[in-house]
Parts: structure tokens; sequence; C-alpha cells
């Protein structure tokens, strides 16, 4: 990383690189995953795709907004479908052959961004619905008195 410049002493006579970064840690790769959890977030406005490992751990992300859709066209199936082919590829660099689905939200991109992750070849073990219900939620407003 950085500038390489060229380094010349006088008493060897040899010519050494140096780097004006130097790295310290060294990546030996990337992790391989055998299984994951699929995280689909879609509201009206926008669809986002997490995909964890087991624990949690986020391993990939994208949403429709990333991917160039602008105003209205973010909340599409289509631009879901598109999510989650960008992130089955991902999933598919990272070695992940089957998941589980949890789906949060009332959009109409629940599940074509689902079929759009199965369609670069992903089992999917199970799906769960966690999208949040109020049970009867705040009190109302009183009735206006004119």
């Amino acid at each position: 990383m950085g500038k390489k410049r060229i380094v010349k002493t006088e008493e060897e006579g040899t010519l050494k690189t140096a780097e004006s970064k130097v790295e310290t840690a060294v990546v030996s790769g990337k992790k391989r995953f055998d299984a994951g959890i699929l995280h689909v977030q879609s509201t009206y406005n926008n669809t986002a795709l997490i995909l964890t490992d087991k624990k949690g751990n986020v391993l990939a992300t994208s949403s429709s907004g990333s991917l160039g859709f602008k105003g209205a066209k973010k909340g599409t199936p289509f631009a879901a479908a598109k999510v989650g082919e960008t992130l089955g590829l991902k999933a598919g660099t990272l070695g992940i052959k089957e998941i589980s689905v949890v789906v949060r939200g009332v959009g109409s991109g629940r599940e074509s961004g689902i079929r759009g992750f199965i369609a670069k070849g992903i089992n999917i073990t199970s799906i769960k619905d966690v999208t949040p219900v109020p049970h009867n939620g705040p009190k109302p407003k009183k009735p206006r008195r004119v």
C-alpha cells in the first residue's frame, strides 16, 4: 500500500525498495461458512438484506438504495429481487450452502428478495416472520371539540 520509492545505499551499492506505509497484519484469506442467517427488512420505501453467520455477526449486506434505485423504485419487488441476487453472489463466495431466513416488515419486497437469493443455488432451511405487531399501541387522541 502507498507509494514505493527506491533507496540507494552507498555502502552496499544495491537497490532496495521501501514502502511508506507498512502493513502489520497479513490477511490469510476469507473465512468459509457452512450456514448462515438471512435477515430481510422490507419497508414500504426500501428493502435491505443482511447476511449473518449463526452467531449473528454480519458477513454481507445489500439494499435497493445501495444498488442505485432511487425514490419510489426502491420499494418495488424488482429492486428487492436484484438485492437478493447480489447478496446471493456474495454468499456463494463465502461458501454458504444453507440459510435460515428471518423476515421483518410489511413491504412488497419480502418474498421477491428471498426468491432472488435462492436463485443463486442456496438452500433455505426455515423462514421466520418477526414483524413487530402492536398489541393495541398507544392511546389515541381525544376527539376534537368545536
